[in-house]
This record gives structure tokens, C-alpha cells and sequence, in this order.
């Protein structure tokens, strides 16, 4: 099956949210593969949901109903590396639905495991391009204490490693990092990333603010950072990314669309409004690992369980609780700094998209 053209798919999607009627499936599609995770961060409590994690077997049977749409794939936890299997799902998504990003959010906690299995999905997903982000949120101890989780960081210098030497074998490796930008860490931006860049050696570092998610079952934690302080976080990003442009497409890609984000995300924080049309729902989505589908993960509104639904994820993503979250967003019933959605948010507002293109050639 051929891909349509992303800019026919963009237009597509406009014309549905303007329409309200939904017609094509997401480009953007984010599957977390269980909530379990080892790690106890002060800005998630994920690894308190227990649920009855889809097994590869049922992958297999949802990801062909996607009709290799989705152009970027996340596969998220909790902790992916619990998953002895972990492997596998790649190469599924790899063979099934052919995108042409798969990013992979890494702790680094599971070491052992992540030495057995990051060869292998090096391997399985050659002919995309493999996003590997290294989760940073403090440097040292203070990483450590923040993310709950013992030698954390020294950890991540191994897995870093091995990152850096899977690249030699596998030019579609790309190796990043990422900061959780919450109020435990705000003021130390500036240092986090410049010290991050120099232990690292990534080809890009990003940020995201830590935010009240249903997923994440942080809606009732004080961890998002005051506007003001938020904003002078992201301009010092902005202009570390502008002196340190990466050459790898993919990576100067995600700079590019990062420069626009921090700009939306820090005016959302300070209007508490959609900057921008959200296009969760239409062009984005969420898989659950019991199954259930989300139009994101900040709301976590099932629409659906795949599991009651043979497993077809066009009869979910065009049901009518589907609908009725999709216009519960075009009312702007919500608002969020949400990275993963903003990227498609800014690749289908046409305004967005003249700026990132100009932000890929260096202008």
C-alpha cells in the first residue's frame, strides 16, 4: 500500500476539522506497551496502573488495520524494557505499519535487558529512522533522586555508549536526549542541557514540560513550572539549538519543529488556551497497552477498547465516542503543552509549517 503524500494527508486533516467529520486515519501514533516501570519519578506515577498488557500476538493483528498511515510511531511505557518482547513489537511496527520514524523514550534502568534487546531493534527497524531519547531530567545524584531510581545516571553513560556504538553499524540510529522541564529542575536548564550535551554527545536534546496528565496519574501534583520561569527555560533552548544544529535529517527535523514548540507550549502555559487548532483525535493518537485508544494521553479518554472491537482500529477511531472527543477538542474544551500532538498541531497549521520549513533550511 503507498503512503499518500504527508501534504495531501495535512490538508486532509484540516479540511476534517473543519468539517468535524474525521476521514483518514493518524500519521502520529503513540503506543505505550505497559505501564510497568521500575523507576519512581517525582513527575509520574504510572507505575501505579496495573492492567493486562496486550501481548505481540494481539499487535499483530491491530497494526495491519492501521494501513501504514502513520508516518511517526512512539512506543512508550512505563518502561518498555520490562517487556522481555519489547523486540518483537518493533519489528512488527517495522513490518507492519512501515513508518518512517519510530522514537523510543529509554530511562535506562533495565540495563541488562536493554543491552540484549537495542541490537536487535537496531536491526529489526533499519529503513526508518530510530529515535532513541535518553531521559535526563538533572545531572548526577540529583537525576537520580528526581527520577527515583538508584545509579540512574551512570546507567544511562552505558546505555549511552552502546547508543554511540550501535551508530557505526546502524547510520539510521539516532541518539537523543530529553528533559522533563518541571519545578524541581527550572532554574538549572541552562546547566542541565549544556552538561547533557558534553556527557552525552547526543545528536539532539529536547524538553518538555511536566505537565497534569490522566496517564501519567499526576493530576493532582504541583510540578508544572511558573509561566515566567518556563519561558526563560525554552529561550535559552531555543538559542542552544540555533548553536548547535544538527546534520542529521531526522534530528534537525525534530530541532526544527522544537524551536516552534517551545514558543506554543510557553503561550499555552501562559494563556491557558489552543494557541493553535488541536488535532488530537484526528491526526494523532494514543494506544493504551490494555487497548483502550485515546485521542491523547493527557485527557485519556478511552474511545474504545481494540480488544472488544476484533481488534480493527478503524471501526474505534471512527466510532461515535471518537467523535464526540474530537468535538469536544474543536470546541477548545482543552488545552495542552502536550509535545508529541504539537508536533502534528504545528505540521498541519499552515503558518506553523512555513516556519518550521524555514527552521529545516537554516533561515
Amino acid at each position: 500500500m503507498t503512503k499518500l503524500p504527508l501534504i495531501a494527508r495535512l490538508a486532509g486533516y484540516r479540511a476534517a476539522h473543519a468539517s468535524g467529520k474525521p476521514r483518514q486515519l493518524p500519521i502520529n501514533l503513540t503506543v505505550s506497551v505497559t505501564y510497568s516501570c521500575p523507576s519512581r519519578c517525582a513527575t509520574c506515577d504510572i507505575w501505579q496502573k496495573k492492567v493486562d498488557d496486550l501481548s505481540v500476538d494481539e499487535y499483530g493483528r491491530i497494526f495491519p488495520t492501521l494501513e501504514k498511515v502513520p508516518i511517526w510511531v512512539t512506543l512508550s511505557g512505563g518502561d518498555q524494557f520490562v517487556r522481555a518482547d519489547f523486540d518483537e513489537i518493533v519489528r512488527l511496527v517495522k513490518k507492519q505499519i512501515e513508518p518512517n520514524i519510530i522514537n523510543i523514550p529509554m530511562n535506562g534502568v533495565i540495563t541488562e535487558r536493554i543491552f540484549q534487546l537495542l541490537p536487535k531493534i537496531a536491526e529489526y527497524s533499519a529503513g526508518a529512522q530510530l529515535v532513541l531519547n535518553l531521559s535526563v531530567d538533572e545531572i548526577g545524584e540529583a537525576h537520580d533522586e528526581i527520577r527515583g531510581a538508584d545509579r540512574n545516571f551512570e546507567k544511562l553513560k552505558l546505555v549511552s555508549a552502546l547508543i554511540h556504538d550501535l551508530k557505526k553499524t546502524y547510520p539510521h540510529v539516532v541518539l537523543g536526549v530529553h528533559t522533563v522541564i518541571s519545578k524541581l529542575n527550572v532554574s538549572r536548564i541552562p546547566e542541565i542541557e549544556r552538561e547533557a550535551r558534553a556527557i552525552f554527545q547526543p545528536d539532539s536534546y529536547i524538553a518538555e514540560v511536566a505537565e497534569n496528565r490522566v496517564e501519567l496519574e499526576t493530576m493532582d501534583k504541583d510540578i508544572t513550572p511558573d509561566p515566567a520561569d518556563y519561558r526563560r527555560a525554552v529561550q535559552h533552548l531555543q538559542n542552544a539549538i540555533r548553536g548547535h544544529r544538527s546534520t542529521v535529517p531526522v534530528a534537525r527535523l525534530v530541532e526544527s519543529l522544537r524551536l516552534e514548540y517551545y514558543e506554543l507550549s510557553a503561550r499555552i502555559l501562559e494563556e491557558k488556551t489552543q494557541v493553535i487548532d488541536c488535532y488530537a483525535g484526528w491526526a494523532s493518537a494514543h494506544l493504551a497497552p490494555d487497548g483502550n485508544l485515546w485521542g491523547c494521553c493527557v485527557r485519556a479518554e478511552s474511545v474504545g477498547n481494540l480488544r472488544e472491537h476484533g481488534y480493527d482500529f478503524r471501526s474505534v477511531w471512527f466510532g461515535p465516542r471518537a467523535d464526540a472527543f474530537r468535538a469536544s477538542v474543536r470546541a477548545h474544551e482543552c488545552a495542552c503543552p502536550l509535545a508529541n500532538a504539537s508536533y502534528t498541531n504545528l505540521l498541519v497549521d499552515p503558518r506553523s509549517l512555513v516556519r518550521v520549513a524555514a527552521h529545516m533550511a537554516g533561515m
